[in-house]
């Protein structure tokens, strides 16, 4: 299970294991494909687009499918960045068509794409909503992708930190809040390096963003590795580390903002999540249109796009997903749909709180593999 579906078994509670597998093998559209098929293939996270379980059917695709007059299989097949990879590595590096027309890795890894050209550079002419409408913060958020040429953000997961609000009452404003003793054992990280090294650097004053290199990472690795080796750090988790906040095993954490609005939502609010003054992280998950995408095929995925990108139909799945939209407009919409939701800061982010959210510089193959390695070797992995 992927942290989505860990995450909605725990809020869901009462719903039981069926309603997960309803969700998690819910049915696309039936046709797509490239060449002579009308359709496209979409390949997307679990739990990323709003779901009926009920009729079984993904709402706002149904009603773009009515509208467009071509199907969409819609595939919720991505667990992992890198596995995923995996599996199309071999037709990306020769251009053939992948099996997806359209694929929504994380930026880091689209950025990966772009280096090794992998990927077509979208027709903005197809595009009217998404010029009109991608949030300012992220047209130049991807440093490889600037005016993003060969991304279109999807969602945006933040991350920050998140607390018991009776249990600790004053809250965690600095990175050194975590090492309060009363907290000893107490305090769970996120397994992804980039939002658990992201922040500890930020903590520590280092742009992630920013012009940094070995000695700004092994400064952020070696508080995390003290913080570990004392205990003071319970867990490293990226799946279930929501279950620690449930049970009581965690007080505080590093955590993503969509999941602690679930879990608020089922579990009356007994968390305070924020994005802190040294600075959270912010991620586009984003599609691209990797190469061995016929051209027809590219036009209906930038029709697809552009659907999206109105406000009215992104607050639809922002209901349902409750990571931040890309969209300008969405909050708006948010208010005839769910106004709980709209007035939610970590589904909408005040202009405060953007100026908080950090992006994670796009590393070199070789520094991925050193970073990730030393960040493996710290957590025991």
């Amino acid at each position: 299970m992927n942290r989505r579906q860990l995450l909605r078994g725990a809020a869901a509670g009462a719903a039981g294991a069926g309603a997960l597998g309803l969700a998690a093998c819910a049915p696309g559209g039936g046709g797509g494909g490239s060449g002579d098929n009308p359709g496209i293939v979409w390949g997307n996270w679990t739990y990323y687009l709003d779901f009926d379980e009920a009729a079984g059917v993904f709402p706002s695709l149904e009603t773009f499918m009515e509208q467009s007059g071509f199907n969409v299989d819609y595939i919720e097949d991505i667990d992992d960045n890198n596995t995923f990879y995996g599996k199309i590595k071999d037709q990306l590096k020769l251009g053939q068509f992948t099996g997806y027309d359209t694929v929504t890795f994380t930026d880091w890894m689209n950025g990966r794409l772009i280096q090794d050209e992998q990927v077509q550079e979208f027709d903005y002419a197809n595009l009217p909503n998404v010029k009109a409408n991608l949030v300012d913060a992220q047209w130049d958020a991807l440093d490889v992708d600037p005016g993003r040429k060969f991304t279109v953000p999807w969602q945006l997961p933040a991350s920050g930190w998140v607390w018991n609000t009776k249990e600790v009452p004053q809250g965690i404003k600095t990175l050194d809040d975590f090492l309060r003793p009363e907290l000893k054992g107490k305090v769970v990280v996120l397994s992804e390096m980039r939002d658990t090294m992201g922040m500890v650097m930020a903590g520590l004053g280092t742009d992630p963003a920013g012009d940094w290199g070995d000695a700004e990472f092994d400064a952020a690795l070696a508080w995390l590795d003290d913080a570990l080796k004392s205990g003071q750090i319970g867990n490293v988790k990226g799946n279930s580390y929501t279950q620690d906040l449930i049970t009581g095993d965690a007080l505080a954490a590093m955590a993503w903002t969509g999941d602690v609005v679930m879990l608020n939502a089922e579990n009356d609010n007994q968390w305070t999540l924020e994005i802190p003054e040294s600075g959270g992280m912010v991620a586009a998950d984003s599609f691209t249109v990797p190469n061995g995408t016929s051209a027809e095929s590219k036009k209906k995925v930038e029709e697809l796009i552009n659907y999206y990108y109105d406000p009215e139909v992104m607050a639809e799945v922002a209901d349902y997903v409750t990571f931040i939209p890309p969209v300008k407009g969405t909050q708006e919409a948010m208010q005839k749909i769910n106004p709980e939701n709209a007035d939610n800061p970590l589904i909408f982010p005040s202009e405060e709180d953007w100026k908080h959210l950090h992006n994670f510089r796009t590393l070199s193959p070789e520094e991925d593999k050193k970073y990730s390695t030393e960040f493996q070797n710290v957590l025991g992995l």
